[in-house]
């Protein structure tokens, strides 16, 4: 059982350490593809930014989405 252990964990160490050898799929030149406005979530980017204007304004900070805006409302 002993000699099985030691071959076993050093296969797993090694395989799962290869996994950061990976080089990313996607080259520089295919982000634009991936950054284009069909590749997005929303069905309407226009009304995602007000909703987010709308909430940073409530809430009174600004938040990690990019929306516009101060506290008080008073763009």
């Amino acid at each position: 059982m002993k000699r099985l252990i030691f071959p076993l964990l050093l296969l797993t160490t090694a395989t799962l350490l290869s996994g950061c050898a990976i080089e990313p799929w996607v080259k520089p030149y295919e982000r634009a593809a991936l950054a284009d406005e069909v590749m997005s979530n929303d069905r309407n980017p226009s009304v995602a930014d007000y909703m987010d204007h709308v909430h940073e304004v409530r809430e009174g900070s600004h938040g990690a989405t990019g929306g516009a805006g101060g506290g008080c409302g008073c763009n």
